[in-house]
């Protein structure tokens, strides 16, 4: 009989997992990550299976999780879409071979086969005399949604399947699968979407059922959805014995499989992919949490059959989680090199992904005070891949009373002068263009290899030169003589010979990378292009009025006034000056041909998504060497999009705008190469 403290134990895992399975499953925003889910569930579970008289039919555990909602059609499912259950070690992977070989005859042979377990939203899909018929959600297991309409804009998912020879497609076919997105495209389009204050999405999961969810499908369209297809559900006039087969028959009718499944003969020799899937799902475009491992037999699946929610001839390998709760300790600023100041946490040391994470950014006031996040929080962290690690919410639930509000400083902790925040931003700026720790971070970014591209010459060296006194302001670079740096730990012969040099080198870079460089707020390498291609020279952009620099396509009030108070400035005007004089290329040379005489002449690009054979560089190049100008952001002013595969935000403002879209072979046809 279970103690007084157990079921009251149980109770609160009961509905603490309730609550996160609706985050999750129904409202798309989850508090807490898979692992810790994980946890709170094996913890149910092992009390249930401790304690017989705990278990009741309303429990999380005999349910399959989610629910369907309301604003779409509901779908029955031809069978149940089991969840799987979960292993964390080998030794998991052994008990779970073990109970599957205690259910089957003595000596049977078997076979596995391992999947990717892809981070996205789980769909089926009914094809009837090999048309796409219906698509729903998986929901609660037994029900899901109907998303037909949003399905069929995902364009990896076959509307068709054709016959092959005289092989007719299967009369009816239920398959399941995953659908999913890059990393590439999810940072690209979180980034687009804050860049137009729009809501960002946490993990590329959310961000599938929130695509799948819209009520338009024109939204689900412009968003660069992808499918893998891993499963026969039900078929008439499709005979298939095992997995391995299942998964070579959807491929041979022309659905996405992932080739990154295998098939296995040893359990040994699955243990052992187990282990090394842990380095080599870091390879892939796309995110995983881990390896499926099934039975390959169908038969013997039929035979073993699911206990609770979970089928026995299936298990989950799952990774340590991107996402973990650590602690908090305090919020500490940081100076980047136009003066924002930047909020960082530090936190109690946890691990991530395999790394130790002490810090994590913070990003701005607003994004702290909106999250509510607070000193002395439990905090959800986030590393995914080489992205620098930062804070996605604190977790109110667990406060204690002690934890301590944020205040944004009203003075730089660098240099003690004050802080602004300007109207309309995010960010809090010191004011002083000569604040040390502002000099050290605009060094960095002057030299690398986006600007200046001074190779030998990063953040150790930009810290050590200002710390020495040798770097007073950017221009102070060219100043720098070998009988400096000689003497000087680290720094021999050979070493300063090529510093140097790699610095003479720099002075010829082209004037968009000189004044991409200078870090003036908002000027990147396309916005420095598009001025250089109107003003030709530096000067001239200096003394161009706010209005004059408006006029310029790709040009906002915001940007222009950006550019105006920086020349403004009697320092800045002085590093020009410095650079000017230390024979830094200020103007371009070019010739510039007679209106008319170039195929693009006085047409305006934007590039958005990635092209079938060219780079967005590539692309760039050939668009202004046929006389056509390429801008970061579409307006009314623009003239054509030119739009590969998975373009986002700007190809939805297109259509809003009525600009019209050409794709990249029409590019060519319009330059003359198609």
């Amino acid at each position: 009989m279970a103690s007084k403290k157990d079921t009251a134990r149980v109770e609160r895992l009961r509905e603490a997992i309730r609550r996160h399975q609706h985050l999750y499953y129904v409202l798309d925003a989850p508090e807490i990550s898979d692992a810790e889910f994980d946890v709170l569930w094996r913890e149910l579970v092992d009390l249930e299976e401790a304690h017989p008289d705990l278990r009741s039919d309303d429990s999380p555990t005999v349910r399959v999780g989610g629910t369907a909602q309301d604003r779409f059609a509901k779908v029955q499912h031809p069978t149940p879409m089991l969840s799987l259950g979960n292993a964390f070690r080998a030794e998991d992977m052994t008990a779970w071979n073990e109970r599957v070989l205690r259910l089957l005859p003595s000596g049977t042979d078997l076979a596995w086969v391992t999947e990717p377990k892809i981070d996205g939203l789980t769909v089926v899909l009914h094809y009837e005399e090999g048309r796409f018929r219906l698509g729903a959600t998986r929901g609660d297991g037994r029900v899901g949604e109907d998303v037909t309409a949003n399905l069929r804009t995902v364009r990896s998912l076959p509307l068709r399947i054709p016959a092959s020879g005289r092989k007719k497609p299967p009369r009816r076919l239920v398959v399941r699968g995953e659908v999913y997105l890059t990393r590439e495209d999810f940072e690209r389009f979180n980034a687009e979407q804050a860049e137009r204050g729009e809501k960002t999405y946490a993990n590329p999961r959310n961000f599938a059922a929130g695509s799948l969810r819209q009520l338009d499908s024109a939204i689900t369209a412009a968003r660069p959805l992808r499918l893998w297809a891993y499963q026969v559900i039900d078929a008439d006039g499709l005979d298939v014995g095992s997995q391995w087969e299942a998964l070579e028959a959807l491929r041979g009718l022309g659905f996405p499989v992932t080739p990154e499944s295998r098939r296995w003969t040893s359990i040994e020799n699955v243990i052992a992919e187990c282990a090394s899937w842990a380095e080599e799902r870091a390879r892939l475009p796309y995110e995983t949490d881990g390896l499926v491992i099934k039975i390959d037999d169908a038969a013997l699946q039929e035979r073993l059959g699911a206990v609770g929610n979970a089928p026995r001839w299936a298990i989950a390998y799952k990774y340590p989680s991107s996402e973990v709760v650590t602690r908090l300790e305090r919020i500490g600023v940081n100076v980047g090199r136009t003066g924002v100041l930047m909020p960082f946490a530090e936190l109690e040391p946890v691990e991530v992904g395999g790394v130790t994470v002490r810090n994590a950014t913070l990003h701005n006031e607003d994004y702290i005070r909106e999250r509510d996040i607070r000193e002395g929080d439990r905090v959800v962290v986030k590393r995914a891949g080489d992205v620098i690690p930062q804070v996605l919410r604190s977790l109110p639930d667990l406060r204690t009373g002690d934890e301590t509000p944020f205040e944004m400083p009203r003075t730089c902790p660098v240099c003690g002068e004050p802080a602004r925040r300007l109207e309309g931003e995010a960010a809090t700026y010191c004011v002083n263009s000569a604040c040390p720790e502002q000099l050290v971070r605009l060094v960095e970014y002057f030299v690398s290899r986006g600007a200046m591209d001074i190779e030998g010459f990063g953040i150790k060296q930009a810290e050590l030169f200002v710390a020495e006194g040798m770097i007073e302001d950017v221009a102070d670079i060219f100043s720098l003589r070998a009988e400096q740096l000689e003497g000087m730990e680290g720094y021999k012969k050979r070493r300063i010979d090529n510093l140097i040099a790699a610095i003479a080198a720099a002075r010829d870079r082209p004037v968009s990378r000189t004044l991409t460089a200078l870090g003036i707020r908002g000027v990147g390498g396309v916005v420095a292009e598009t001025l250089v291609d109107h003003f030709g020279s530096i000067e001239a952009i200096a003394a161009a009025s706010a209005e004059e620099l408006e006029a310029v396509d790709g040009i906002g009030p915001i940007l222009a006034q950006s550019v105006v108070d920086w020349f403004e400035s009697p320092h800045n005007r002085a590093v020009v000056e410095k650079l000017r004089k230390a024979g830094v290329r200020m103007a371009e040379d070019r010739t510039v041909p007679n209106a008319g005489e170039q195929p693009l002449d006085g047409l305006t690009f934007v590039i958005t998504g990635t092209l079938p054979s060219m780079s967005r560089d590539q692309a760039s190049a050939r668009i202004k060497s046929a006389g056509g100008k390429v801008t970061s952001s579409v307006s009314k002013k623009t003239s054509y999009v030119l739009a590969g595969e998975a373009a986002g935000g700007k190809l939805e403002k297109a259509q809003k705008l009525d600009v019209a879209v050409i794709d990249e072979a029409e590019l060519l046809r319009m330059i003359g190469n198609g």
